[in-house]
């Protein structure tokens, strides 16, 4: 670290696992503040609540080394905590990591480091501090710590409400089947899996814009959009011809893909989805409504003889 770098943080005692934490101060510069005590002590603007997200991504579970490189890795790691951060139309304070490294891959710090921090970079967000320890497997961890005046949360949906989705999808599902059989994703489908964007500035602009409710897609839109509905005790009638696909996908692609961290929202008003894509570069489509019902779920419409649909990732399905 150089001496400005050095003098942001606490001073840190010799020792492999300090030597490989001023490796990771190194190679995040000015982006990591104030490393080096227990906790991070941050200010929240006043008028406005704390909102925190937890998520962790494990090797051989979460990702394989042989489908990404180790920044890409990283990339993804913070990109889906920062994704839940931004479903509740919030702005990031900040992140914390915790890496479990294999001592074989110690090699691999510096490019975990690039990734976790170009996605950092990405969102404006500062990287607080974290943990490090050493295991069998690959293990990232992130925290990220966020503000808002007024939250967006799932369960707000009520019947009228509008219901919209960001993005095209299916090319997560269409890339992890390619590596799956051993073949080369297109390179559209690759970069939505190995490169997913949270959309933080398009949350902030829904939740201005009135949003009821919203989550981000890491399930499948199908298993996400059932989310909102038990959570508002509602139906969604989900027009299957109005979903956004990918090129070279299909629907039943974009309906069950998960990994997206595109954003699902409802909205008691029309929302203005052209002024949104000349904003963002991003498309905002409308796909359903929400009706009152004593079954919270959704219900497929135009669903052309589509049967035996997908339901969504679940980390304890058998």
């Amino acid at each position: 670290m150089s001496g400005a770098d050095a003098e942001r943080h606490v001073a840190l005692g010799p020792g492999r696992e300090f030597d490989v934490v001023r490796r990771l101060l190194a190679r995040w510069g000015a982006q990591a503040t104030s490393i080096g005590d227990d906790a991070a002590i941050l200010d929240v603007p006043v008028g406005h609540r704390l909102v925190v997200s937890t998520d962790v991504a494990v090797e051989d579970v979460h990702f394989r080394r042989t489908w990404f490189t180790d920044s890409e890795i990283a990339w993804r790691s913070t990109m889906a905590a920062l994704s839940d951060v931004a479903a509740m139309g919030a702005e990031p304070l900040g992140i914390l990591t915790a890496i479990v490294l294999p001592l074989a891959d110690l090699a691999a710090v510096d490019a975990l480091a690039d990734g976790i921090g170009a996605a950092a970079r990405e969102a404006g967000a500062r990287i607080l501090g974290g943990d490090l320890s050493r295991g069998p497997l690959l293990s990232i961890g992130v925290t990220v710590l966020g503000h808002s005046a007024a939250p967006v949360p799932r369960n707000g949906a009520s019947p009228g409400d509008r219901v919209y989705v960001t993005g095209r999808l299916g090319g997560p599902a269409r890339a992890w089947r390619a590596c799956e059989q051993g073949a080369r994703p297109l390179d559209a489908h690759r970069v939505r899996y190995a490169r997913p964007m949270a959309r933080i500035r398009e949350g902030l602009w829904l939740a201005r814009e009135g949003a009821s409710a919203m989550l981000d897609v890491s399930d499948g839109l199908l298993a996400d959009l059932r989310n909102i509905a038990a959570a508002s005790r509602v139906r969604i009638d989900l027009d299957v011809a109005a979903v956004p696909v990918i090129d070279g996908a299909t629907v039943r692609d974009a309906l069950g893909s998960g990994e997206e961290y595109e954003l699902a929202v409802t909205a008691p008003q029309p929302l203005d989805t052209a002024g949104f894509e000349r904003r963002f570069g991003v498309p905002l489509t409308e796909v359903g409504t929400v009706a009152a019902s004593h079954d919270a779920e959704v219900r497929l419409l135009n669903g052309e003889g589509l049967v035996d649909l997908p339901s969504g990732y679940d980390h304890f399905s058998l």
